[in-house]
């Protein structure tokens, strides 16, 4: 059976720390979505938001792309946060790798064992079923 998998609170802290660039996959241009409200408090936080949804073309003032394979190569990628279901995380994995993210983050909800083996086995840390913005603001207040 699959379930959430996650780091150690200071590896997720290093993970978040040394992030500068978010690639949100099925990020939604709705404001009441939650991919949305994600990406917006990120980029609150200081973190740049590279939307990859291919049926909007631009969401919270960033140039929306229609797969990570579609971001440009200057664009360095540290984590690749998704809210797709489960069944297109292997294929968002593979892209991940191409466009040499360090992190996949599997949101709340999300977990595919293929997905973390194939980015496992190029060597990004993995994080799944763990919601990203819950996971800053629960180490934002324990250090």
């Amino acid at each position: 059976m699959s379930r959430a998998y996650s780091p150690s609170d200071a590896e997720l802290r290093s993970i978040l720390g040394d992030a500068g660039t978010i690639a949100v996959v099925g990020l939604s241009g709705d404001p009441l979505r939650a991919s949305y409200e994600v990406a917006e408090f990120l980029q609150h936080k200081g973190y740049r938001i590279i939307p990859v949804n291919p049926l909007v073309t631009e969401i919270l003032g960033e140039k929306c792309y229609a797969s990570l394979s579609d971001i440009p190569a200057d664009i360095d990628v540290d984590v690749v946060d998704v809210f797709r279901r489960a069944e297109h995380a292997p294929e968002i994995a593979a892209q991940a790798i191409e466009v040499g993210a360090k992190v996949l983050w599997l949101q709340d909800g999300i977990v595919n064992e293929e997905a973390r083996r194939i980015a496992e086995d190029a060597g990004l840390t993995v994080i799944m079923g763990v919601c990203i913005r819950i996971t800053e603001r629960r180490l934002e207040g324990s250090h």
